[in-house]
């Protein structure tokens, strides 16, 4: 995983566990990587590990089972969903819609229809 440096990397290790909640790859109960086990594979902190563990536990999207590990919490599709939407149009959408006004493109320019 490559690190964007205008955002904090547990945020953005969070953002990619929730991306694969959204993409399929991580389902339901499925149990994930433990925070030392994330951090050896990203070679990051533990502790940041921990951090996005606890943002995602947090939101609702996963949860621990003490001993066992981590899981994908009921649910927690939904919840990424709806919390990625509320970002994308709150933080991405007035950045691109503003880019839009400056070069005079209109929704139909892009070519999405």
């Amino acid at each position: 995983m490559e690190f964007n440096e205008n955002k904090p990397i547990y945020l953005q290790i969070a953002d990619g566990i929730a991306e694969k909640i959204l993409g399929g790859e991580l389902k339901e109960g499925d149990r994930i990587l433990s925070v030392r086990e994330l951090g050896a594979e990203l070679g990051v902190n533990p502790n940041t590990a921990m951090r996005s563990y606890e943002k995602l536990t947090m939101d609702g999207v996963i949860f621990n089972q003490r001993g066992i590990g981590y899981f994908v919490a009921d649910g927690a599709k939904e919840v990424v969903l709806r919390n990625m939407r509320a970002d994308f149009l709150q933080n991405e959408v007035p950045i691109i819609k503003r880019k839009m006004e400056l070069l005079q493109l209109k929704v139909s320019d892009l070519g999405l229809g």
